[in-house]
């Protein structure tokens, strides 16, 4: 009688199962010591995000800043959340949260993006499915209002995985995407950082100080936290059919030159989905993520090292990119509903829901608001 509760048994929590790796660790519930729990399913849907990370600490913050941050992080959030709650698809979720930082001159990407050297904006977007692996991505755009939209676009109605330029914007054009005048890009703070910063380099052979100073440092400047900052958006999300997304949109980096692109827009460094394993979204500087395949890196320690979510973000961004010269942070979602927001600086804008609805909001590092 017993033996035949437990075949019951079996066979109710096996066809409830969403996974292979859920079966494994059921059908040894007679022995706990083999049960390997992060093989379990934590969230059955979840959602994160991010709004740049980089030298942001509370002495330089007003709390009017903080409440305006903090209020656009969990407005964005919700709305990705709701998608996910209603049966809504990771993509969408990923797309209309980062549609709406954006859309808030309070981030670097779209209405709040830096300024190049020649006092344009150019903006970079790129977002993944995981499900498939289909991506796409577009840089130095100009006139598009929404970046990610037209990364969505290239992914889904181009055989291409990255547009760029007077190309990306014709493309934009043709699909019907909303174009705006460049002048819709402009916020004050963000011009006046340039300023300050070609101000420095008029200065730089008096003061001795290095171009490699500027470059490295000053051009990360935003004047909102008084220091160096990497700015970018970018969310990831797991939806209740298991599948995962990533997407990220940014201006790139004050006084750029050259038509200069940094990590977000390229696939694996910036962005990266895959269901076997997690979805990415990175933000730091740029050169030294592309060089360290950040997004990639992460997924690729779990799949091949076996390392939880985790472990292997902490290994990426707590090792591999400061041993680089590099810094910054992600956001990822595992298959499992995992979450993760790991950054190696002062500070990162961030958000997670998961499948209750528990909402967290963070800024500082350890969260100390």
């Amino acid at each position: 009688m017993k033996n035949l509760l437990y075949v019951l048994i079996l066979l109710i929590l096996f066809f409830n199962c969403k996974s292979k790796e859920e079966l494994e660790a059921i059908s040894n519930l007679n022995n706990p010591e083999v049960i390997d729990s992060t093989k379990l399913q934590v969230n059955k849907f979840a959602i994160v995000i991010h709004g740049g990370a980089g030298t942001i600490l509370k002495k330089n913050m007003t709390a009017e800043d903080e409440t305006a941050y903090e209020a656009k992080l969990e407005e964005a959030i919700r709305v990705g959340h709701k998608i996910l709650s209603n049966g809504g698809s990771s993509l969408d979720a990923v797309e209309k949260t980062i549609n709406i930082l954006e859309d808030s001159p309070l981030f670097n990407a779209g209405k709040g993006a830096v300024f190049t050297h020649a006092e344009t904006n150019e903006l970079d977007a790129s977002i993944m499915d995981g499900k498939t692996l289909n991506a796409g991505a577009s840089a130095g755009t100009k006139t598009v209002k929404n970046p990610i939209n037209l990364a969505r676009a290239v992914m889904e109605k181009s055989p291409h995985v990255m547009l760029s330029g007077l190309g990306a914007e014709t493309f934009a054009q043709e699909q019907g995407l909303t174009i705006v005048d460049s002048t819709y890009f402009f916020t004050e703070n963000r011009f006046n950082g340039l300023k300050r910063l070609k101000e420095r380099e008029e200065k730089a052979p008096a003061n001795r100080v290095s171009k490699k100073e500027i470059d490295n440092k000053s051009a990360f400047y935003d004047a909102t936290i008084k220091d160096s900052k990497f700015g970018t958006v970018g969310c990831v999300a797991l939806d209740k059919n298991g599948n995962l997304a990533a997407g990220t949109s940014t201006g790139g980096m004050t006084n750029k030159r050259w038509g200069r692109i940094g990590d977000a827009p390229i696939i694996g460094a910036g962005t990266y989905a895959n269901n076997n394993t997690c979805a990415v979204s990175s933000t730091g500087w740029g050169e030294f993520f592309i060089r360290a395949m950040v997004a990639h890196d992460i997924s690729a320690l779990m799949d091949y090292k076996g390392l939880t979510l985790q472990e292997a973000a902490r290994e990426v961004i707590q090792k591999k990119v400061p041993e680089l010269g590099g810094d910054g942070g992600i956001i990822a979602v595992d298959k499992y509903g995992n979450l993760v927001m790991e950054f190696n600086t002062a500070g990162m804008y961030r958000a997670s829901m998961n499948d209750q609805g528990e909402l967290t909001i963070g800024i500082y590092k350890d969260n100390e608001n």
